[in-house]
């Protein structure tokens, strides 16, 4: 059927389409604009500047991991001194002993490396990417998504012949779930020099055979996307992913192999899966990442909601593990 000069019908659906899913952008990002203007700025908690150290080493782990431990403390005590219990008992929790911190920096939201297992040895090395909402106020569910996979690393190779260790990298201030800053790429954009740096200062770690994944959960997708680019990793996983502002996979350029993945239950399938020009900038991240159209190897995940992907027991937790372990013939695929 054709209407008006030369439009067929489904042409017209698609362009009514194309304006409610705009219309329906706008309207979040109108409402992650207006509604953090309603509450009050947090007060500004001080803390040391991060210690400055060499590039790390093999050798030089161990002195690395205690003097971020050592500014965690004192970070600490800053936050004590200035009236704010709740950050002072997370910082006094990183200056723990047993962490091992690559990197730390406890001013304003507060930025955290976090190393699980034995880094210099490993054969198989995962690097989670937060998030939204994600800072030393709220690193205690970071923490136990790697501690998940730490422990699901371990059961999927029970003889141990598979050495791997669990970077969490909280290294970029991530944005409010509810903020103009999560509809854009503009955090991302300034994360992924952050995160090629790490990539490039594990190389200097680990040994030259080490196979490094990326598991990028969320607006942490965004930033591993903006990172991908030849980057020096085997793997790279992108799970309950609003977008990557790329059209497809080949967009990203990216060496590794892409993955992605969205458990049932995740709300963020309802987010629309547009780019749009709106309030002078562009918000929305472009073609959904498990849709054909992508590209991507997609991946089960299971029945979960948008923070189950590292939860024990789960399809999402067993696959991101094969992933990183290379025994990608075992991931069951959506």
């Amino acid at each position: 059927m054709v209407s008006g000069a030369g439009e067929t019908v489904r042409q017209r659906w698609r362009r009514h389409l194309g304006r409610r899913r705009r219309a329906a952008l706008a309207a979040f990002v109108t409402g992650a604009v207006a509604l953090p203007l309603s509450g009050a700025a947090r007060p500004e908690i001080p803390a040391p500047a991060p210690a400055v150290l060499a590039a790390p080493t093999a050798a030089t782990l161990e002195a690395a991991y205690a003097a971020n431990r050592a500014n965690a403390e004192e970070a600490s005590r800053m936050a004590a001194a200035h009236g704010d219990r709740h950050r002072a008992a997370a910082d006094r929790e990183l200056a723990d002993p047993s962490r091992r911190l690559l990197a730390f920096d406890g001013r304003g939201a507060g930025l955290v490396t976090e190393v699980y297992g034995d880094l210099a040895h490993a054969d198989h090395v995962a690097v989670l990417v937060p998030g939204s909402d994600t800072g030393i106020d709220t690193y205690g569910r970071f923490r136990a998504a790697a501690l998940a996979l730490r422990r699901q690393l371990q059961a999927e190779d029970p003889a141990g012949g598979r050495r791997t260790a669990v970077v969490a990298w909280l290294g970029y201030e991530t944005p409010g779930t509810v903020s103009a800053a999560v509809t854009t790429t503009g955090r991302a954009d300034s994360a992924a020099p952050r995160l090629r740096a790490l990539v490039g200062a594990l190389r200097g770690i680990t040994g030259p055979g080490t196979r490094l994944a990326l598991l990028c959960h969320s607006y942490g997708s965004v930033v591993c996307a903006r990172a991908a680019a030849g980057l020096d990793v085997g793997d790279i996983a992108l799970v309950g992913s609003p977008g990557t502002g790329a059209d497809s996979a080949a967009g990203l350029r990216a060496d590794a192999r892409l993955w992605a993945a969205r458990g049932a239950d995740d709300w963020i399938a309802h987010v629309p899966h547009v780019r749009a020009g709106l309030f002078g900038t562009t918000v929305g991240f472009g073609t959904d990442p498990v849709s054909p159209a992508f590209g991507a190897r997609v991946f089960d995940a299971g029945e979960g909601g948008h923070s189950d992907y590292f939860r024990p027991g789960t399809r999402s937790l067993t696959n991101l593990a094969r992933i990183v372990l290379g025994r990608t013939a075992e991931v069951t695929r959506a």
